[in-house]
């Protein structure tokens, strides 16, 4: 029998201390790309928020520094320094080397936590190519540092301090990230959240990488009363100060913040323990239910309307923004991607608080009252309107083609997984596209003009739109609350623009529409953007097709400049079939970009200044991203 074929004793790995962590990486923190390198930030940034919800921190400071690594500092009580009493050695050098080793696995250290995975700065420090830890207890200081995971020396002595507090500062490995650059934007949309959720925590953020660096300062006495009136900013709020309910039973505290504007769409978010549950769960079931219950309670006892009109939940959600926070000590969490809130006590608790609070605002003010249900009123007329355009729109059977748009140019294999569908602008690149395709598993659809901006219709205009309707029809899905994700006809639907303002305007078009009634599909990792170049270089025989400027002068440098002609493409009609295959559509050399929602909050806030009819944000978001135009994504 060969060594290959033997399986015994000696075949059973033991991965000791860390090594597990830095052999599967993404089984700790989801992934090693950029959403990974973030999450080791966030992790450390937990434990000071811990602090912060047991009393112990009201400061906590985020550093990016010049080296590439991170500083995290808290005025909590400092990281325990004295012998564990089964390890053997200092809690600190247990804490940072060993998994889930921690206060918050003991209800009375915290009766609260927050960090979804719950691993612990032990992970970040196995990540990472070096960690330091400062810590202030006792009136002294104290210090250790490890090399990936390791420690390179014992907890010691630094001196004395008169204060206390955690200081971790950490360097990501490049070994184990595909990026070790951290992004300010995407750090302070976390920051900024958690500032909000946890009134009056000082967090700032600094950046010192470059001498102009940047540096907020986040404190919220208000909470989420003054997150959701940050998310309405930008909004016509139909009245002055968000409706706020707050309510304690046991160790289970409930905050809700909510507020109607004169839009129509709903940014309902909810919150467990500082995580954003972006499943739902149990405190989304509780709130939704009284409010639709309450609304129509009042509705039929004030005579609001003339019909037996009964609101749906849509109908009384149109125009709301709200934030649902719950602190418990045993979070449940479930879902694919365990952010649904599983807890069962949690639904009656906010389903009660809801029904009492609403019931009693309502009655202390009529005028708003009236203003909020006369809105859903209009609402339950236009989804009734928008459900017979629906039907317009539905297929009878996915596979029927007679009921498909007539431009589109189907794909013959039937099978959604290998099956894409280019979103083609222009009837000239659509018939370039049709004619470079590759017939088996790609199909085009050719849009004529700019689709109609889904951010300022209600679903009724909306699907009366024929370019709009052609494109659901197409998709399969249905839309809304008849969006059906397993009915999709393809599991890659590819945005292809020119790579001018105009195509822009449309991608974002495209964009706003899925954001806001086919969100699944981008959730799904379903909606690609297709990159088009920009340049075509020929020199003698070889020919080179650059995609951005910087591209461009990088290849002029290496083959010289004398002799090469450079094209400009200023629309993808420009290229004939053969030339789009080879730098658009083939799947062997085009470049995707996978549309992926890393801040539901934050791409909210970009597609309504983006779409919106407020004209000053819109501007100088243009003028502050102008430059980064070339690696700018959602």
């Amino acid at each position: 029998m060969s060594d290959k074929q033997v399986y015994d004793a000696s075949h059973i790995q033991v991965l000791e201390g860390l090594e597990a962590v830095r052999k599967r990486p993404s089984m700790y923190i989801g992934s090693t790309d950029s959403r990974g390198l973030h999450h080791l930030v966030y992790e450390v940034v937990d434990n000071s928020i811990d602090e912060a919800l047991a009393g112990f921190c009201t400061s906590i400071e985020v550093t990016l520094n010049p080296d590439g690594s991170v500083t995290v500092l808290d005025n909590g009580r400092g990281i325990p320094i004295d012998p564990h009493p089964i390890y053997k050695k200092s809690a600190l050098e247990v804490v940072m080397t060993v998994l889930h080793a921690g206060g918050k696995f003991d209800k009375n250290t915290y009766k609260v936590s927050g960090g979804l995975h719950g691993v612990g700065v032990s992970v970040v420090n196995g990540l990472s190519e070096w960690l330091e830890v400062e810590v202030w207890r006792n009136n002294k200081s104290y210090v250790q540092r490890y090399a990936r995971g390791a420690p390179e020396g014992q907890v010691s002595e630094a001196g004395t301090s008169e204060t206390t507090g955690t200081k971790t500062t950490f360097k990501p490995d490049t070994k184990i990230f595909e990026t070790t650059e951290y992004q300010y934007d995407i750090l302070l949309n976390r920051l900024r959240e958690l500032a909000f959720l946890n009134r009056g925590i000082n967090i700032s953020l600094k950046d010192l990488r470059s001498p102009e660096g940047q540096m907020n300062s986040l404190n919220y006495e208000g909470g989420i009363v003054e997150f959701v009136e940050y998310l309405n900013k930008k909004k016509q709020p139909l009245h002055e100060k968000p409706i706020y309910f707050e309510r304690q039973r046991d160790d289970m505290v409930v905050e809700i913040a909510m507020q109607y504007t004169n839009s129509y769409a709903e940014n309902v978010y909810s919150f467990a323990n500082n995580i954003n549950t972006h499943e739902g769960g149990t405190h989304i079931i509780g709130f939704k239910s009284a409010l639709t219950r309450i609304a129509n309670d009042y509705i039929k006892t004030n005579k609001l309307a003339k019909d037996e009109a009964k609101l749906s939940g849509d109908d009384i959600r149109e125009g709301l923004t709200a934030i649902i926070s719950v602190k418990l000590m045993e979070p449940q969490f479930e879902g694919q991607t365990k952010t649904k809130l599983g807890n069962s006590e949690v639904k009656g608790i906010v389903d009660s608080m809801v029904s009492d609070g609403l019931s009693e605002y309502f009655e202390e003010n009529p005028k708003v009252a009236t203003i909020i249900l006369e809105k859903a009123l209009i609402a339950q007329k236009a989804r009734e309107a928008a459900k017979k355009a629906r039907e317009l729109t539905r297929r009878k059977n996915a596979l029927d083609i007679s009921t498909l748009p007539g431009k589109l140019a189907d794909c013959s294999n039937k099978n959604p997984e290998a099956c894409e569908i280019y979103i083609v602008e222009g009837d000239s690149a659509g018939g370039s596209a049709k004619q470079g395709r590759d017939r088996s598993f790609q199909a085009i659809l050719p849009l004529r003009g700019k689709i109609l901006n889904v951010e300022k219709s209600r679903l009724s205009k909306i699907l009366k739109n024929n370019e709009i309707v052609a494109l659901i029809t197409a998709l399969g899905t249905g839309v809304s609350e008849d969006f059906e994700l397993d009915n999709a006809r393809y599991h890659k639907i590819i945005i292809m623009t020119d790579a001018d303002v105009d195509g822009a305007h449309i991608r974002t078009l495209l964009l706003t529409f899925f954001f806001r009634y086919m969100r699944p599909m981008i959730d799904a990792g379903y909606v690609y953007i297709a990159q088009p170049p920009l340049y075509k270089v020929k020199k003698g025989k070889a020919e080179h097709y650059m995609f951005t400027d910087r591209e461009l002068n990088a290849k002029l440098a290496e083959i010289g400049e004398k002799g090469a002609a450079v094209q400009r493409y200023k629309g993808l009609g420009e290229m004939n079939p053969g030339q789009l295959w080879e730098t658009t559509m083939d799947p062997d050399t085009r470049i995707l970009l996978q549309v992926t929602l890393e801040d539901a909050i934050h791409a909210d806030e970009i597609f309504r200044i983006l779409m919106g009819d407020d004209v000053e944000p819109r501007r100088n978001f243009i003028e502050t991203h102008a430059k980064e135009v070339v690696d700018l994504d959602i």
